[in-house]
């Protein structure tokens, strides 16, 4: 009588509990640099069909309606949202934020290609325009020796002036990937994401055409969490735990209740 009601009860709250640790890592990552905030998606168990709808209670009638007890509920999935963050200006000429659909395509040392939104790139000691970890744009960027005011056009292509030249020269081009379905990338860390059969094939463009979006040389993109509505979030997590505790207590009381009435 009560271990049915207890069991359920367990469930939504370790669902509060997942969904909590969700808040919990979107309100750590507030300030991170391309964070996609993310979502916990819940789903409810298998019934306990005690009687069917229009199940015969005689020879001509149906019950209208069935007795379908729910055993519960579990975590579905945990979504990435892709919405854009908001643009930070920061002045460096060499932070860079995608306005619009893309993803900055990365090497990592074992050769697997990697995707972020996070543009606060840098200069190796080549000269090589690499991650804050170290990892290389693809196709890389290289600035020879003596170059001076980097300049990066909202279609991605890099320019700068090497030594005393007053004219510039152009380096390079950036070049964006999208997926059709970004919420199946794997998140990896360090702001990177990794392909997988779910994200569909990798699209690869140039900046300003074809759907993708604008490079922004100077700007960050932040993170997408509201960190309003995750507080708010955090409050119905908590109560709806709470809700469940106290489904536990009771039941625990009338199952104890119940044991009384037997044994006396």
């Amino acid at each position: 009588m009560g271990i049915e009601a207890m069991s359920v009860a367990a469930t939504g709250m370790n669902a509060q509990d997942t969904r909590i640790q969700v808040i919990a890592n979107n309100l750590a990552n507030a300030s991170t640099t391309g964070f996609k905030t993310s979502r916990a998606e819940f789903q409810d168990l298998v019934y306990d069909d005690a009687r069917l709808a229009g199940t015969l209670n005689s020879q001509i009638n149906q019950v209208p309606v069935g007795t379908s007890l729910g055993l519960g509920v579990r975590t579905a999935s945990v979504d990435k949202l892709f919405t854009q963050g908001q643009l930070q200006n920061t002045g460096n000429p060499l932070d860079l934020a995608v306005q619009g659909d893309g993803f900055f395509e990365v090497s990592l040392p074992d050769g697997t290609i990697a995707y972020t939104r996070a543009g606060n790139f840098r200069l190796n000691q080549a000269g090589q325009l690499v991650t804050l970890d170290g990892y290389p744009l693809q196709p890389g960027i290289n600035l020879p020796q003596g170059s001076r005011n980097i300049t990066i056009g909202p279609n991605g292509i890099v320019s700068v002036q090497v030594n005393n030249q007053n004219i510039a020269t152009q380096v390079g081009q950036i070049q964006l990937v999208k997926f059709l379905n970004p919420a199946g990338l794997q998140p990896y860390g360090q702001n990177l994401y990794t392909a997988t059969q779910a994200a569909g094939a990798p699209q690869i463009g140039l900046p300003g055409q074809n759907g993708f979006g604008t490079v922004m040389q100077g700007f960050l993109e932040g993170s997408n969490t509201d960190v309003v509505a995750e507080l708010v979030s955090l409050i119905e997590a908590q109560r709806t735990y709470e809700a469940g505790s106290k489904v536990i207590q009771v039941a625990d009381q009338m199952w104890a209740n119940a044991n009384s009435l037997v044994v006396a």
